[in-house]
């Protein structure tokens, strides 16, 4: 998945003084609340041209990658995220051939394209090298895909690529990370625009779309410019335990096909994938939205 996905906090670490390795990690949001997590220990801690980059130990969640600050994906919580941003639109895209994801550092996105034999070439196009290579040595398991001939890594702003080129996608995947910094213009309605320009006729976007619970203006502003792009678009959610609030919103934008009338029940049986969180009864009921994320999107 790049990368997430909050960047409303800042890492804290408190040493206790009755415990040799008493090392708090908290991602906060606003300064006033958030997940703080004991760190066993630190794997590693160093810096990109573009960003700081950790991977922590705890105890329940295994190793866990924190880019600028925000946590990112874990051993034991990435599932959530990684399937529904890749299964949901390519379920319901009746021939997803050429896919293009655009961040997607951990490459936990990528893998799963990688389980769709339709898929003909699935392009990454990630800003930051050290991410990926960051992933390889620590999360092996969602680098998988880079091993497919199918996949095509580039390490280019995201921005710049969806300019300058011309290739048609079937599905286009924005697995961003906050809208601050570098992805601040990744946001905006001219690259909504853009992507929307470089998708094929059936062509679906499905996009990261933050907190409902914490990030509710920007999720309302966002779903009014796509709104305002596209044909349908609808937003839909997951649980994910790491990220603020534990609640998290996506963006499904189509030329043409329906979320929940266009998808293929029938191929999901026919290639009975190993996912943990993804399966038709979860894509259906993602979309049934709770009244105050509903209310957003007025």
């Amino acid at each position: 998945m790049a990368n997430v996905k909050s960047n409303h906090g800042k890492p804290v670490v408190v040493k206790g003084m009755d415990d040799p390795w008493n090392v708090w990690y908290s991602e906060l949001h606003d300064g006033c609340c958030g997940l703080t997590l004991k760190i066993d220990r630190v794997l590693e801690s160093d810096r990109s041209e573009f960003q700081r980059i950790e991977v922590l130990e705890n105890r329940f969640f295994g190793k866990i990658l924190a880019l600028y600050g925000s946590l990112m994906v874990a051993d034991n919580d990435h599932n959530a995220y990684n399937e529904m941003m890749a299964h949901v639109p390519l379920f319901c895209h009746p021939d997803p051939k050429q896919v293009l994801i655009i961040g997607g550092g951990d490459c936990g996105t990528l893998t799963e394209i990688m389980k769709h034999p339709e898929v003909e070439k699935c392009t990454m196009c990630e800003l930051d090298q050290k991410v990926v290579e960051t992933a390889r040595r620590h999360f092996p398991h969602l680098t998988t895909g880079l091993d497919d001939s199918r996949a095509r890594l580039v390490f280019e702003d995201g921005q710049e690529f969806i300019h300058s080129g011309n290739d048609k996608y079937d599905v286009i995947i924005l697995d961003l990370s906050d809208p601050i910094g570098p992805a601040t213009n990744l946001f905006q309605k001219p690259f909504h625009q853009a992507v929307f320009d470089r998708l094929n006729d059936s062509g679906i976007l499905a996009a990261q779309a933050e907190s409902p619970y914490f990030d509710q203006g920007a999720i309302s502003a966002m779903y009014g410019n796509l709104r305002d792009i596209f044909p349908v678009a609808k937003l839909y959610t997951c649980f994910m335990p790491i990220y603020p609030s534990g609640y998290w919103a996506f963006m499904y934008c189509s030329k043409g096909p329906d979320p929940i009338n266009d998808l293929d029940s029938a191929r999901w049986e026919r290639l009975k994938l190993k996912t943990r969180y993804y399966n038709i009864e979860t894509h259906r009921a993602a979309f049934a939205l709770p009244q105050f994320v509903k209310e957003i999107l007025k």
